[in-house]
């Protein structure tokens, strides 16, 4: 992704707010890299997995969103695939055998949209977001048998580093944005799918959202969660306003929690 950030920064912004985390470089596209970073887990943590997030990505740089498909570089849409599938069926292939010793944990996936949004103006990318969707339902049709969930869960508009570089703003001065971009103003931090993350893990009737798709700004209401600013952004209802050209208000869509 060439981007600035790294692994190590998040071990370290995990730290200053009182967690524990360590940073181990493994690439989730390579069976054996991912098998050994799991029997390293289980040794030092005693055979034991709560939750795993499975957000590999890495496809910016190979979506082509100005070409038809029969235009594009097969080779090009086949790394996005790789790079944006198969490493969570690796992943997770590699992980189930702890969580099914527990009888019970969470595996994360996160996607883009809900399960049923329309095409998504380009194959490739399309049909990785899609396939994460239906991992989840298969991967969690089967181990749900056994105790453990797989819920699928899509951020809105959300405010990453490479967004926010996009936008020329930091989180402090996102609002600056919204001058380019009207749909920015119900633009989420990654605090509010964490958030979620978090809610979910700690749900004693997780098992309802075993093998479904849902997204931050849903889960918000189900949890009563607020993004890091307090509010709750509603990204699912002002984009479905905005394409049926209703103009809606965005602060009628970012309001504080009750």
């Amino acid at each position: 992704m060439a981007r600035p950030e790294t692994i190590e920064d998040v071990e370290d912004e995990i730290h200053s707010f009182g967690g524990w985390a360590r940073a181990v470089r493994v690439d989730h596209s390579g069976p054996a890299e991912v098998a050994q970073v799991v029997a390293r887990i289980a040794d030092e943590q005693q055979g034991r997995i709560d939750v795993v997030v499975n957000g590999v990505w890495g496809g910016d740089q190979l979506t082509d969103w100005e070409h038809p498909f029969w235009e594009q570089p097969v080779a090009q849409g086949l790394r996005l695939l790789h790079q944006a599938v198969d490493t969570h069926v690796i992943t997770t292939v590699a992980v189930a055998p702890l969580l099914l010793g527990r009888g019970r944990g969470l595996i994360l996936e996160l996607t883009d949209g809900l399960a049923e949004v329309p095409y998504r103006g380009s194959l490739y990318y399309d049909l990785a977001k899609t396939s994460v969707s239906r991992l989840t339902l298969g991967t969690g049709t089967e181990l749900g048998h056994y105790g453990v969930s797989v819920v699928a869960v899509a951020p809105g508009f959300l405010r990453s580093e490479a967004m926010l570089d996009r936008f020329g703003v930091t989180e402090q001065t996102w609002r600056d944005g919204i001058a380019r971009d009207p749909y920015f103003a119900v633009s989420e931090s990654p605090v509010l799918v964490a958030r979620c993350a978090v809610a979910l893990a700690a749900d004693p009737d997780l098992a309802r959202f075993n093998g479904t798709t849902t997204a931050s700004w849903l889960l918000a209401v189900e949890y009563g969660l607020t993004d890091a600013d307090g509010t709750r952004p509603d990204w699912g209802g002002y984009f479905a306003a905005a394409e049926r050209g209703d103009q809606p208000d965005p602060a009628a869509y970012r309001v504080p929690a009750s």
